[in-house]
């Protein structure tokens, strides 16, 4: 049964409520594709931005002040998740809003790609053990850096460290949980909206008399669980017989298996797949062009990082990760820790995740696509939406 949400007096839903990090243009950032481009490379990149070649006050002074932090220069660190620095989503993201600091402040930053999480206890201690330089912060992509992170935090007490989709409780760390689940649940409102209507799109089309979506995942596990029942049920909410097809890869790196689980779907009926599996989520695209069909990317404004699937990503389920490295960051060249420390969720209230129409498809879709995606926006803000699982996953 199809429900009778989507006519056309919805309103928009591009007005700030929070203003989450003011300081950033998040949609220069979703629109430009050479803002998150390119952060594949790992090295030490001097942050250049600062007052040392435009008189910005954030960087250095003649006073010996660079932001509170004593006129030294900041030293920071980054650890890939295991899907690496070139997913073009959840990494780039976070080394996207680092190298915005570097712009503003005195600030060294070292990618340090490790894609191996058996190796990340090492990893940390060595960097958190470094004399030269010493880091003033290191930040950790990923909910697999957490039992190392358990061990280094009380053993390194004077080092601070960022751990992005999970936390440590000690003083030293800072952890940022991104609300995957309410993203997810508007890619389903997205999804289930669509399957319902004849739409097409240069190559590609959906089948109306057919409701039926899918979703590929990285790891099944608690975390990635999240990104698919919310989905499901963002589906449901639209459409409440929509059939949803469900595999998962393993792993985060595998673009192949992707592509194979996303293509039996696409076969099986499904006109929109979402995926949740980083860099190895890139395989759906592929899939769905050789399908004619759609999908729905992750984490980045994907049909911007990977344009060359434009014509096949509907949308895409951003966090805007860059904010919230950029903002802590800011904060340890400012040596003001105590203000970002802890564990901080955000989420839809926060500005902090929204579901992005597509660049070249976005204008192309109905009215009821933006609606639906309002209504559940504000309901799920509201407490009238209960999105499944929570955003550290499904336990």
């Amino acid at each position: 049964m199809t429900s009778n949400r989507g006519n056309d007096d919805g309103v928009n839903s591009s007005t700030d409520r929070h203003g989450y990090v003011p300081s950033i243009n998040r949609r220069n950032v979703l629109r430009s594709g050479a803002v998150v481009g390119g952060a594949a490379l790992a090295g030490c990149l001097s942050g250049s931005g600062g007052g040392d070649d435009d008189g910005d006050d954030s960087g250095d002074s003649d006073d010996g002040t660079d932001g509170g932090n004593g006129g030294d220069t900041t030293n920071v660190a980054i650890i890939s998740s295991s899907a690496g620095f070139g997913d073009q989503a959840f990494n780039t993201l976070a080394v996207q809003g680092l190298e915005t600091a570097a712009e503003e402040y005195d600030m060294d930053l070292q990618q340090v790609e490790e894609t191996s999480p058996s190796n990340y206890e090492t990893v940390q201690a060595d960097l958190a053990s470094s004399s030269n330089p010493d880091y003033d912060l290191i930040v950790m992509v990923g909910y697999e850096h957490k039992p190392g992170l358990q061990t280094n935090a009380p053993e390194y007490p004077d080092q601070n460290w960022m751990l992005i989709n999970d936390h440590v409780d000690e003083p030293n760390v800072a952890g940022r949980v991104w609300a995957n689940h309410e993203m997810s649940y508007l890619a389903g409102v997205a999804a289930g909206t669509m399957t319902t209507r004849e739409f097409s799109y240069e190559d590609s089309s959906t089948r109306p008399n057919n409701a039926h979506v899918g979703f590929v995942g990285g790891v099944d596990g608690p975390l990635i669980n999240a990104f698919e029942e919310a989905y499901r049920a963002g589906a449901q909410w639209v459409t409440e017989d929509v059939e949803v097809s469900v595999g998962y890869i393993g792993n985060y790196q595998d673009t192949q298996t992707a592509t194979n689980i996303a293509s039996s779907h696409y076969d099986a009926g499904a006109d929109i797949v979402y995926q949740a599996a980083a860099a190895a989520g890139e395989g759906v695209f592929p899939a769905a062009e050789d399908a004619s069909r759609f999908a729905i990317g992750v984490d980045a404004d994907q049909s911007v990082t990977l344009s060359e699937y434009q014509d096949v990503i509907m949308g895409s389920a951003v966090k805007f990760i860059n904010e919230g490295t950029y903002r802590i960051a800011s904060a340890v060249a400012e040596d003001d820790w105590e203000s970002v420390a802890g564990r901080q969720v955000l989420g839809l209230e926060q500005e902090a995740v929204e579901f992005v129409p597509g660049q070249a498809i976005g204008d192309e879709l109905p009215d009821a696509v933006v609606q639906n995606i309002d209504e559940a926006t504000q309901a799920i803000i509201d407490g009238d939406i209960d999105v499944p699982c929570t955003a550290s996953g499904c336990n």
